[in-house]
């Protein structure tokens, strides 16, 4: 009799969570299950294919649409199948792929995470610096060939301890990453929209009040921007010339930041030595891309966020503002154009 009570009072708990819409994550790790379960804790889960098999019966219900990773795509289709949708909880702190004035114009908030994800993204960032400059991929291809009965002297790479990094946009990923280049005694340029002069200081970091003499002066430059109108194409033909030849572009922000034709005709050609991206457009890129066949670039897929904790973080982030606003409650992370 108590096991039928206690089982009784579990549904009725149940049964009071509200509704979330997420895309079902799937892969070979458990930790993708975890992270379900989590939501799981605090709100009753509709898979994307299962509202779209039966949208009649699920969109009602649903109060909470999490974007993960860009994902279900946030459509206005997708809108009129949810009429009682209060809030899109995204994950990161892009909101790019998302049209927040229309979605606040049908009566829905939009939340994201910010500061979740700078420390992981600002590691990715410092790996692929090092990994460009060392040839570690290179390298890596080197020693296990089954071709290699001798090691090469010719895989000579570029000084990272001393140099000078140029971050452009420091904002919380590009404070983290002139935090750790400290560590290299590397010399920190930044330049920014506003002046963050405190956070300058804190990082011994010298302000470029023109972009184009961070980019003559660098020899890494850090895009660490987000995706807005005006950092869209920030760094074209022009912005490539004014680079050192012996310079390398990394990007941890979006594709779309980089005109990617210029990049390939740039690489080509000499006038920059080598580029680390973890982003671009498309993604992933079609396979005959050109930027895939050009030996002094290395690609990650868009991995700046993917560790166990991060993602942790960020899915318990999510849960609070969509919690919030399902509530009526102030959202705190909501964003605001």
């Amino acid at each position: 009799q108590y096991n039928l009570i206690k089982m009784f009072f579990q549904q009725v708990m149940e049964e009071e969570k509200p509704w979330a819409l997420v895309l079902e994550l799937k892969g070979e790790n458990d930790y993708f299950e975890e992270l379900s379960d989590i939501v799981k804790q605090h709100f009753q889960i509709i898979y994307y294919q299962e509202l779209l098999e039966n949208p009649v019966r699920h969109g009602p219900k649903i109060q909470a649409l999490f974007s993960w990773n860009f994902h279900p795509a946030v459509k206005p289709s997708l809108f009129r199948l949810l009429p009682s949708l209060k809030v899109v909880a995204s994950g990161g702190v892009g909101t790019d792929h998302l049209d927040v004035p229309l979605i606040n114009s049908l009566g829905v908030k939009v939340a994201n995470t910010p500061g979740v994800s700078s420390d992981s993204t600002a590691d990715l960032a410092m790996g692929l610096l090092l990994a460009s400059a060392r040839q570690i991929l290179e390298g890596h291809k080197i020693a296990l060939d089954p071709m290699t009965i001798h090691l090469p002297q010719t895989l000579i790479g570029t000084e990272v301890s001393g140099s000078t990094l140029g971050i452009i946009g420091m904002g919380d990923v590009g404070y983290k990453i002139a935090q750790r280049s400290k560590g290299f005694d590397m010399k920190i340029l930044y330049h920014n929209r506003t002046r963050s002069e405190e956070d300058g200081r804190t990082v011994g970091a010298t302000y470029c009040e023109s972009l184009d003499d961070l980019l003559m002066c660098s020899d890494f430059v850090m895009l660490a921007v987000k995706l807005t109108p005006e950092t869209t194409g920030l760094i074209g033909h022009r912005e490539l010339s004014l680079m050192k030849p012996t310079a390398t572009l990394i990007n941890v922000s979006r594709g779309q930041v980089v005109d990617q034709d210029a990049l390939v005709e740039a690489l080509r050609s000499g006038t920059i030595c080598a580029a680390a991206l973890d982003v671009t457009y498309p993604e992933p890129l079609p396979r005959d891309h050109p930027l895939l066949g050009l030996p002094n670039v290395l690609i990650t897929p868009h991995i700046g966020v993917n560790t166990y904790n991060t993602k942790s973080r960020m899915v318990k982030k999510m849960i609070e503002n969509a919690l919030a606003a399902v509530k009526g409650l102030p959202i705190p992370n909501e964003v605001i154009i």
